[in-house]
């Protein structure tokens, strides 16, 4: 009987294979539905059994605006660059957040999703990407709530500061974009990590805050140099993304093709390392988990 099998030729075999670059970016696109799918469900799911919904779209970026100007505007007296306090700090907070929301929740998606990605196939990477273009209505609305406080702020201006619009806005598609690649490899990588140190979970929260404080969200890349800080600040790939939105909707800030250019290149390895190391844990993170 040994024998027979040794002797039997077969026609079809069967076997896993794939290398650490085959990332099928193929499947994407097939499994687009998917993608519109799990984009509703996010949207739909968040704000589920809330009594303000969709109102909270801009509650927080209102309020948040509020405790920045009296904190760091009035109490600790940093500068704006000659901005309005609450555009200075709701561009930074609109910008801010959109970046934070793709990495905090891209952090965690193996986590979350385990039940799913057990039972049945589709590419792994459709489930980050809904999280990242879901983001994208919370951003949408955040920006338009920051539109229309320019368009008041220019109507009632406040003596001592001005703002204008630049050329610098045909750069906005582009700085949405590095910010979502950016929220999107970081949160990878960090999902990748989470199948095996759970810690970290706990982490990101907490870690998203404090880069925050070195990033300039609550101040501006000149009151940084001033203080000698400057060059750490420059170090955060975020640093060159929020100046050049800042400077593009109002007109100042530290923007340079230079360090526009630098945020771009860190964030495309990032993003690089971000999907094969996630590619690479998908094949057996079901296991860990």
């Amino acid at each position: 009987m040994k024998d027979n099998q040794e002797e039997q030729n077969w026609d079809l075999i069967i076997k896993g294979h794939s290398s650490l670059f085959d990332l099928n970016f193929s499947d994407l696109w097939r499994y687009r539905d998917l993608l519109v799918m799990f984009v509703k469900r996010d949207f739909v799911s968040f704000y589920k059994q809330t009594v303000l919904g969709p109102l909270w779209f801009f509650i927080q970026p209102i309020f948040t605006t509020i405790v920045f100007s009296f904190v760091f505007g009035n109490l600790a007296g940093i500068s704006t660059d000659g901005l309005p306090s609450y555009l200075f700090y709701l561009t930074g907070i609109t910008s801010w957040a959109y970046f934070s929301d793709c990495l905090t929740k891209t952090s965690t998606v193996f986590r979350d999703n385990a039940n799913i990605f057990g039972k049945v196939y589709f590419p792994r990477l459709i489930m980050p990407l809904s999280i990242v273009v879901s983001n994208l209505v919370r951003f949408g609305v955040q920006l338009l709530l920051m539109i229309c406080m320019m368009a008041y702020f220019y109507i009632f201006p406040i003596a001592g500061t001005s703002f204008h619009i630049t050329l610098g806005l045909f750069l906005f598609p582009i700085l949405v974009l590095l910010m979502a690649l950016l929220g999107l490899g970081l949160g990878l990588i960090i999902t990748a990590m989470t199948t095996k140190y759970r810690d970290l979970t706990f982490l990101v929260t907490f870690g998203v805050q404090l880069l925050m404080y070195g990033t300039t969200v609550i101040y501006p890349l000149s009151y940084a140099r001033e203080k000698g800080y400057g060059n750490i600040a420059e170090l955060n790939p975020m640093t060159g993304i929020i100046e050049a939105f800042r400077y593009a909707f109002l007109g100042k800030g530290e923007f340079t093709a230079a360090s526009l250019g630098y945020s771009t290149v860190v964030t495309l390895i990032i993003l690089f390392f971000g999907v094969i190391i996630f590619n690479k844990t998908e094949k057996n993170f079901v296991d860990t988990i």
